[in-house]
């Protein structure tokens, strides 16, 4: 069973599926073609129980690029958990062997994502060592969650004041 949804495949959360990634938007989320040879769909994944640094927050292009180096161009096996507001299917993501949401705690290119994290609580114990180790993003003094990185400039747009206009 499949679902079509705005031209991706919207994979059934019984399904698991052998994939091949063929793009990383960012350190969470990835596009994978499934389905079988001359039948293949795309469809957008977010890897569940993580949140990752956007483009233009520091060590955004770096977690991409750890993420990419991971799945692109690999056979990535999804087990599908949930939709996400975006469509996107949420998906625990094994590329080579390796679990990518640990991968990208383990290695300081993510955080556990609190709100999303049931289910996905070993999670934590990978993001302290990395956070000890000041791997990746724990590098920073204080860095920032993507969550909160966003709201932030949604505050400093909701704080730009219009010029007056002329009488």
């Amino acid at each position: 069973m499949r679902t079509i949804l705005g031209g991706m495949l919207w994979l059934p959360l019984t399904a698991l599926a052998q994939c091949l990634v063929v793009g990383v938007s960012d350190g969470h989320t990835l596009t994978a073609r499934c389905g079988v040879p001359g039948r293949h769909e795309q469809v957008r994944v977010r890897v569940a129980g993580i949140d990752a640094p956007r483009k233009g927050q520091p060590h955004g292009q770096r977690s991409r690029q750890s993420l990419s180096d991971l799945c692109h161009r690999q056979t990535a096996r999804l087990t599908p958990r949930d939709w996400d507001r975006h469509g996107r299917t949420v998906a625990s993501v094994e590329c080579q062997r390796m679990d990518a949401a640990k991968h990208q705690v383990r290695t300081g290119m993510a955080w556990v994502d609190d709100r999303y994290a049931r289910g996905f609580e070993g999670l934590y114990i990978l993001q302290d060592g990395a956070r000890q180790q000041r791997l990746g993003l724990w590098a920073d003094k204080a860095p920032v969650q993507p969550w909160l990185w966003r709201q932030a400039g949604r505050a400093r747009k909701d704080a730009r004041v219009l010029p007056e206009s002329a009488p």
